[in-house]
């Protein structure tokens, strides 16, 4: 942001999309620079890159994993309301917030003033940036609206990854009772019965749905 603009690329596998999210943002050129996403000699990497999770249905992630671990950017996934699987594989990639397709105008451009704020891991106060893990639009994405705690969503997550109560038990340094204890109660609130129920509601709400390994 050398000339205090913010420098901003669109990577989505659809001309349209990445001609309407130009578009919007084009409109204040005075706060956004539309970018490449891969540097030049001439630009630097972008400051943000919102990034279609359409992608993700046409590829294994690795543009994003690179995106998510090997640059300085920020990295919005733009979510699909049909395809809350997508979004969840990249929240499993730790992209560093998200909004909807449908996000409005401003909404746009609060996003990407709430990148650039400087903010960093440890500083004071909550992460600004929109959709951030600790931010309340998360939280509510990943199953807040139906009343889990953050205990029982991140169980629920694993369980959704493939993950045995084994498993899950040693990943979040619980007993295998605790483990069984919160798949009790999340199971209550989400309203399913067994763990097939549970991994479909869970992808279904954006949770990811790919065996990590442990």
């Amino acid at each position: 942001m050398s000339d205090g603009r913010a420098r901003v690329a669109v990577l989505s596998p659809y001309p349209i999309v990445v001609e309407g999210l130009t578009a919007m943002l084009g409109r204040h050129s005075h706060r956004v620079e539309v970018v490449d996403v891969v540097p030049t000699v001439d630009h630097e990497e972008p400051d943000v890159v919102l990034y279609d999770v359409a992608g993700l249905s046409e590829s294994d992630g690795d543009d994003l994993d690179h995106l998510v671990k090997k640059t300085a950017c920020v990295v919005f996934a733009v979510g699909r309301d049909l395809r809350p699987d997508l979004l969840g594989q990249a929240l499993a990639l730790s992209v560093d917030g998200f909004f909807s397709m449908n996000v409005t105008e401003a909404e746009l451009l609060a996003a990407v003033d709430s990148a650039t704020t400087g903010w960093q891991m440890g500083d004071a106060g909550p992460d600004p940036v929109v959709g951030s893990s600790d931010s309340e639009q998360r939280a509510h994405r990943l199953g807040g609206d139906a009343g889990l705690s953050d205990r029982e969503a991140e169980v629920l997550s694993w369980i959704a990854r493939g993950l045995t109560n084994d498993e899950i038990a040693r990943q979040c340094f619980l007993s295998i009772n605790s483990v069984k204890t919160y798949i009790r109660t999340s199971y209550r609130k989400i309203g399913v019965r067994s763990r097939s129920q549970a991994v479909a509601w869970a992808v279904q709400h954006g949770f990811a749905a790919h065996h990590d390994q442990v």
